[in-house]
């Protein structure tokens, strides 16, 4: 199966810079999409922004022009740089991969990540 570990998260003041990264490993044959997700308390989760096999990239309206999501294909990892943090980003944030491995063949299956606490206050 596939394994997700994230990291990057943490205190940051309005208007300060984080970077996560989420490393994907296991028995992994081919990555499709990759994406983060947030999930603020009491509020369902929801997509920041994906980044496709192809390079194309997709982003709420929240995280335009200020987060840029980015891949590194040989390391199996996907990255969010988020500038100008606001205090309504604070949230959980969520690595999400769909993965074909070596158990489900040509399928992409849907996996997730642990989270990331990412808080934004003065």
């Amino acid at each position: 199966q596939v394994q997700l570990v994230e990291s990057g998260g943490g205190l940051v003041q309005p208007g300060g810079s984080l970077r996560l990264s989420c490393a994907a490993s296991g028995s992994i044959r081919s990555i499709d999409a990759m994406g983060w997700y947030l999930q603020a308390p009491g509020k369902e989760r929801e997509l920041v922004a994906g980044i496709t096999s192809g390079g194309l990239l997709n982003y709420a309206n929240a995280a335009k022009g200020r987060f840029t999501i980015s891949r590194d294909n040989a390391k199996n990892t996907v990255y969010l740089q988020m500038n100008n943090l606001k205090p309504e980003d604070t949230a959980v944030y969520y690595c999400n991969v769909k993965a074909a491995t070596l158990q489900s063949g040509r399928y992409a299956l849907s996996y997730w990540g642990q989270g990331t606490q990412v808080t934004v206050s003065s």
